[in-house]
């Protein structure tokens, strides 16, 4: 039995999902259901008995010191996180209470239940920490990419607070012994992505007939990695990671985000061409850049690879075409995951820039 908070996310289901399909071994499935949070996605889980959904907060002490002490999982996978930079630039405040708070409660119940163990189960058991990339700040176009070396210098309030996240899971590992491991992974895409974030946003504007927004000059890189392949790291920094280190999880894409609009246009002119035969490229509109837009991100997953044998099966090209393609044939979870909240938040944050 494993533990996973945070699994009706994005990353977390796809996770979920994954796991099931590959593993006998049930899955206790913690998640305060949010608006990112959404049980449709594992919609193919319901009748599942390997699937325990539990729908609660990471930072409710009670509540995880029961499920540890019911379900005596021999591993925790921290999935949980507010995660939008955006969102967290308006309301920094639940970043602080899900990401540090919520993360502080969980190290320390995960803690009691490890230390109540016995030997043997003890030393077999593992809480893995889920991070990002954008802890480390940002780079120049001519920097190397970020190693598990580079420093700290997160720069917006979601960094931060998943800065501070990692901090804890550290400092828990050296100073109580707590078996830990974290991985930091650049930006992810796939499916069930909530349609807030880059890719999918723009595959349901396109759709819709809206206009594509951009910040700034569209120059901004990132390096994008497949969930699925993502989900595979995982999975195998639990199965063989060293205590105490940190692995960092890249697709090796580095691409700029104007970039990643422009591919995902000349898809959907592809698969689903618009009803006048122009192209969605002419949907595109340049908007005003976010407060502290960091300039790029790369990771250099090198580590995982040379220790733990992984690397991305996805290329950029193979994942992002069935990635356009999941929404197109799924267009009844991307209506129903738009509730009233997520088209609010569209239009305050776009259509005022």
């Amino acid at each position: 039995m494993i533990l996973v908070t945070g699994g009706a996310g994005f990353i977390g289901a796809n996770f979920v999902l994954d796991w099931l399909a590959q593993s006998d071994e049930p899955i206790v499935n913690l998640d305060k259901l949010t608006y990112a949070g959404n049980l449709e996605t594992l919609a193919s889980l319901d009748n599942n008995p390997k699937h325990i959904f539990v729908q609660g907060d990471i930072g409710d002490s009670a509540l995880v010191d029961r499920l540890l002490a019911e379900h005596q999982p021999r591993a925790v996978l921290n999935f949980a996180a507010e995660s939008h930079v955006d969102r967290s630039i308006h309301g920094p405040e639940d970043f602080v209470q899900t990401n540090v708070l919520g993360t502080f409660r969980l190290v320390e119940s995960v803690r009691g239940y490890w230390g109540g163990l016995p030997a043997e189960q003890k030393a077999a058991f593992r809480l893995l920490h889920v991070s990002t990339d954008e802890v480390y700040g940002s780079l120049s176009a001519s920097d190397p990419a970020f190693t598990e070396e580079n420093k700290y210098e997160p720069n917006s309030p979601y960094s931060a607070s998943k800065a501070a996240s990692d901090h804890l899971v550290r400092a828990w590992h050296h100073t109580y012994g707590l078996p830990v491991l974290t991985t930091n992974c650049s930006n992810n895409y796939g499916p069930f992505h909530f349609p807030e974030k880059l890719i999918p946003l723009m595959i349901v504007n396109a759709l819709a007939g809206k206009p594509l927004p951009v910040y700034g000059d569209g120059m901004q890189v990132r390096d994008w990695l497949y969930v699925k392949d993502h989900c595979g790291a995982i999975r195998r920094v639990l199965e063989a990671g060293r205590l105490g280190e940190t692995y960092n999880v890249g697709g090796w894409n580095e691409k700029p985000n104007i970039e990643i609009v422009h591919t995902v246009c000349a898809l959907l002119d592809e698969l689903r061409p618009r009803l006048d035969g122009r192209s969605y490229k002419e949907q595109i509109s340049f908007v005003t850049d976010r407060p502290g837009h960091d300039r790029r991100y790369a990771i250099d997953a090198r580590k995982l690879e040379r220790e733990l044998g992984w690397k991305p099966a996805e290329t950029f090209d193979t994942g992002i075409r069935k990635t356009v393609e999941w929404y197109l044939d799924n267009a009844a979870w991307v209506h129903n995951v738009q509730s009233g909240a997520y088209r609010d938040w569209v239009k305050k944050q776009y259509e005022a820039a």
